[in-house]
């Protein structure tokens, strides 16, 4: 028979829960049913622990492929990393790049990230393209037919996109033990709650990305990002 309350010693008690407490981030009701579930014998059942969960901002950038690297920066040149990002094995690179719209504006110095992609991509936001006079779809990243293009101009050369600018759509990054943990699958779409002093905002049709050895992590655009002072938020939360 298994042991109850009664017959137990308070040592032992607090030896299980603090092995539960070790092996939990749960309410205090959770733990309570796990030690009663553990006092009488049977395996706890223990929710998992909640992902930490980081929004960034997403501002202009650029992604290029190693051929339109070499025609901006020179034969031979590789990109050089300034910084890393969160994402593992992503950075920002020392490279920038401008970049002329069709009404001959332009942005005379946007980050190139790395590493290189099969396809160029300009990730804009909204204010970003209204100045330079191009209307982009909002795509996932990857989703490029049918997009405009632009020119950039590096020290070395000139590459003319055809297409390839869009606004990115907002998306979250996770492995697969957060999908788990959320219930979804690459592709659905989640919302952003986010409560800052200035007001609380409840983002739509957040693209989910699934990916092994990927972090948890929400990208909003510049503009998203302000419009909510996500800089100064009180509470973040995603919801299926």
């Amino acid at each position: 028979m298994g042991a109850t309350l009664r017959n137990v010693s308070r040592e032992t008690i607090e030896a299980i829960v603090r092995q539960i407490l070790r092996d939990t981030q749960g309410s205090s009701a959770d733990v309570a049913s796990a030690v009663v579930s553990a006092l009488n014998g049977s395996a706890p059942v223990v929710a998992p622990s909640k992902p930490e969960l980081v929004v960034s901002i997403s501002a202009r950038h650029i992604h290029l492929t190693d051929a339109d690297v070499e025609t901006l920066f020179g034969k031979g040149k590789t990109l050089t990393k300034m910084k890393d990002l969160y994402q593992d094995g992503f950075f920002a690179a020392n490279e920038t790049v401008m970049l002329i719209g069709p009404r001959k504006r332009m942005l005379p110095s946007v980050r190139v990230l790395g590493p290189t992609r099969k396809e160029s991509q300009v990730e804009l936001s909204y204010t970003d393209a209204i100045s330079l006079g191009i209307d982009p779809p909002v795509r996932e990243s990857g989703k490029l037919d049918g997009t405009p293009g632009c020119v950039l101009v590096g020290p070395a050369g000139v590459v003319e996109l055809k297409k390839g600018v869009i606004r990115a759509a907002r998306h979250v990054h996770m492995g697969p033990k957060d999908a788990e943990y959320y219930g979804v699958k690459d592709k659905d779409m989640m919302k952003l709650r986010v409560e800052s002093g200035v007001c609380s905002v409840v983002f739509e049709d957040v693209l989910v990305r699934v990916g092994e050895g990927i972090k948890l992590e929400v990208h909003l655009d510049t503009d998203e990002g302000n419009a909510v002072d996500l800089e100064h938020a009180k509470k973040i939360e995603l919801l299926k």
